[in-house]
């Protein structure tokens, strides 16, 4: 690996000196690279394992079984961002880029899931079959560029932060089910957790303030402790290593509108990605020609197929470890290779996965409600960009859209009847306002530029801080 380092240029400035912006990414060592790999595992980890707790627990999983899901989403993801990273022939961007689950899949796999004729292995054939779909039309999503411009993509990233964030407040309060849902006790440690957080975020620095979620986390699941909230049985009983199985829970099924809905929710997250993507050459001053960011676009494809395969979900490259990359100045992929090797071993260890599910709701809720609003938060910023004092119809585009994004999340019973086959579709908000999003700015806005829309996709990936 060494010889090969030597070859990329780099910058090192930040949290863990290397010396001048100009040494040459030789210079970075072993150690200072595992320490900034470690970094950026540790600035994604809240975010990375907060999809599995939250399918999971509305699946009214065994906690073992979500303690397995967090494993396989470690795992999986590992090997997502080694794909990334380090490249196979024909796939891969070959930049520092992390890979995690997206939030942008929650609300449909609930959905899949909550349906007793789909259930987990029809969520893991979708992923497998939205995957294998985003392999086939990776050298298009450059095409769809036009199709997503900023007043459609802040629609639909403000709609699904607004569409997690009743998860983060049911978590604040407890969780649902919980015969002491909204006790003060919940609500106090959700409160403690939200304030450490805004503390950090407001004095913290450098890797502190990057990692402000997690420090959150942790200090308010002590606090939980004294209350006696904290159950380790399951980390003790848990073993220390163990091999992430295959199809765990059974061979997938494939249900053709779990499949449609899933690879809908690709194509947003292909057109995200190529928005990083963009940025990041940017930032490291390495360009992506369209061949790349194909090759970029397969990874987000092959990282999903993985996830199918090893029980987790749609993968996507999360924006935060691209800040990071532009604060530390270390731009060279092989702290990206490292940061995925680091997840690889962190999801053989149970023990670790276990004590991550024993984290008490109202914990979680405290870092959901930053977590999932932060999303929200960067839909908005993006849509403060869109032009809506000389074009009043983009605000019908946001309007009805948002509209229809509410659907499910106010009026859970809107569709009920409807044929079942059609729920995963009708029951996400994202989906729903994606479609609408999409449709509205054609018939309003007419096809933009592929130019236009590379320089937006730009823009609005510099502007994002969560998935």
């Amino acid at each position: 690996m060494s010889s090969a380092v030597r070859s990329e240029p780099s910058a090192a400035s930040g949290p863990v000196p290397l010396g001048p912006a100009t040494a040459p990414v030789g210079r970075v060592g072993p150690l200072a690279l595992g320490l900034l790999g470690l970094q950026h595992v540790l600035v994604m980890y809240a975010g990375a394992v907060a999809v599995p707790l939250i399918v999971g627990r509305a699946l009214k999983l065994a906690p073992e079984q979500v303690a397995m899901l967090v494993s396989a989403d470690l795992f999986a993801g590992g090997l997502a961002t080694l794909v990334q990273s380090w490249g196979l022939p024909g796939i891969g961007v070959r930049m520092p880029v992390m890979m995690g689950v997206t939030f942008a899949a929650v609300t449909p796999m609930i959905a899949m899931g909550s349906n007793p004729e789909i259930g987990l292995a029809g969520i893991y054939g979708a992923v497998i079959a939205a995957g294998l779909f985003a392999l086939l039309v990776a050298p298009l999503v450059g095409r769809l560029l036009p199709l997503f411009p900023p007043v459609v993509t802040g629609t639909i990233i403000l709609v699904i932060g607004i569409s997690l964030m009743r998860v983060g407040v049911n978590w604040a309060a407890g969780g649902v089910g919980n015969p002491a849902y909204g006790a003060p006790v919940y609500l106090a440690i959700a409160a403690f957790v939200l304030c450490v957080i805004l503390a950090i975020t407001r004095y913290g620095t450098g890797f502190v303030n990057s990692a402000s979620v997690l420090i959150g986390i942790i200090l308010g699941m002590v606090v939980a402790g004294f209350f006696g909230l904290v159950d380790l049985g399951h980390v003790a009983s848990a073993p220390w290593f163990d091999v992430v199985r295959p199809f765990a829970f059974g061979w997938p099924s494939f249900d053709p509108v779990s499949v449609v809905t899933l690879s809908i929710v690709m194509i947003v997250v292909m057109i995200e990605s190529t928005g990083m993507f963009l940025a990041l050459s940017e930032i490291c001053a390495d360009p992506v020609d369209e061949a790349r960011l194909t090759r970029g676009l397969r990874g987000d494809g092959l990282g999903t197929v993985i996830g199918g395969i090893f029980n987790t979900f749609p993968y996507t490259s999360f924006s935060q470890n691209i800040g990071l990359v532009g604060v530390t100045g270390v731009r060279t992929r092989y702290v990206a290779v490292v940061g995925g090797i680091i997840m690889l071993g962190l999801g053989l260890v149970p023990k670790l996965a276990a004590l991550v599910e024993a984290v008490p709701q109202c914990v979680l809720g405290g870092a959901g409600l930053v977590m999932f609003g932060m999303v929200g938060a960067t839909g908005t910023r993006i849509l403060g960009a869109v032009d809506f004092a000389n074009n009043r119809n983009n605000l019908f585009v946001v309007a009805v859209s948002v509209g229809f994004g509410m659907i499910p999340l106010v009026a859970p019973a809107f569709f009920r009847q409807m044929p079942q086959a059609l729920h995963p579709l009708l029951e996400s908000g994202i989906l729903l306002c994606a479609l609408s999003a999409v449709l509205l700015n054609l018939f309003f806005n007419g096809l933009g530029s592929t130019d236009e829309a590379r320089e937006a996709a730009i823009r609005q990936a510099k502007t994002a801080e969560a998935h």
